[in-house]
């Protein structure tokens, strides 16, 4: 017998787990990073100067220390539970259930596909949060952010030094970047503009193209993770209206996957309460003989904890 409201068929949850769109696709999980926590839970921020202001350290011979106090800000937060639901009727999954099955391949269990719908469209909208708040000039701070206009931009072959901006601007941070996160087009342009190319490649050239791990290496970066996914923004029964979920822009973090829970800086980090949810229940109202409800949703919440460990070009290319 159930014990909750909302039973979870294990086989589902299993499906949703471990459903995941190409990693070249969906990048919120390694821009903000997971952290297990309650559902509501409290982080401290301290003040950055506590651990740059040196006090007189010299101790006399028989005087006392110099006595400090550290204090930090607690947060009170609490993750929030995002989630989507497909009713499918029982005539589908009845058809399903007895058509013949190929040894391979075949028609999907339409409850298995409902689940990966959903999942994904879930997950792109956890990506479209991360990348309007990470590609957003009101994150950071007047010293850490610029907007390219014109021959500043990075798709001005014959003007622009994105070279020169990048390393200027990763000198910035108390914490030096060691992560990029650039919009597929501006990846594109910046990975063919002769400044890096010329940089890369240790000789004078006009025209290329160069490796991520190349671009990482000369930058001196981890990791740099391309926003490639697509999102939809006509409305339902329109024609699709197809952007980037990532814009033009071109942020260096400060990632530290174990930072939040060891008390280390990192720009910022996810709160994740329990597991994703998946699962099904009887749905009698619907159809003639009855639906099956799915769903898939999470409890989440977009932390930015350290924004000044940042710095963000907006409008890096045109």
């Amino acid at each position: 017998m159930a014990t909750t409201a909302f039973p979870v068929n294990q086989e589902l949850t299993a499906i949703s787990m471990a459903y995941r769109n190409p990693a070249h696709t969906l990048i919120a999980d390694e821009v903000l990073v997971r952290v297990p926590t309650a559902k509501k839970f409290v982080w401290t921020k301290y003040d950055l100067a506590q651990g740059y202001t040196v006090p007189n350290t010299h101790v006399g011979r028989k005087s006392e220390p110099t006595q400090v106090d550290f204090s930090g800000v607690p947060v009170n937060d609490e993750v929030q539970d995002w989630g989507l639901d497909d009713v499918i009727p029982n005539d589908e999954i009845e058809a399903w259930n007895t058509m013949p099955k190929p040894e391979r391949g075949g028609p999907i269990n339409p409850l298995h596909a409902s689940t990966m719908f959903l999942e994904g469209l879930v997950q792109l909208d956890r990506e479209i949060r991360v990348a309007n708040t990470v590609f957003n000039l009101n994150t950071y701070g007047t010293s850490n952010k610029q907007t390219l206009s014109g021959t500043s931009q990075w798709s001005d072959f014959a003007t622009s030094n994105p070279l020169d901006a990048i390393l200027t601007a990763l000198d910035i941070p108390v914490f030096r970047p060691n992560v990029a996160v650039l919009g597929q087009q501006t990846a594109t342009k910046l990975r063919q503009h002769p400044a890096i190319v010329q940089a890369v490649k240790g000789s004078a050239q006009t025209r290329g193209y160069v490796g991520l791990p190349e671009l990482a290496d000369v930058l001196g970066l981890k990791k740099i993770l391309i926003g490639a996914a697509f999102v939809n923004n006509a409305r339902k029964g329109q024609a699709a209206n197809m952007s980037r979920a990532w814009g033009k822009g071109a942020a260096f973090l400060c990632v530290d996957e174990m930072a939040a829970q060891t008390g280390q800086p990192t720009f910022g980090w996810t709160a994740q309460f329990g597991t994703k949810v998946a699962g099904d229940m009887p749905e009698p109202k619907k159809g003639l003989r009855g639906s099956t409800l799915v769903r898939n949703g999470e409890s989440v919440k977009e932390v930015i904890s350290a924004a000044d460990l940042g710095y963000y070009f907006a409008n890096a290319v045109a």
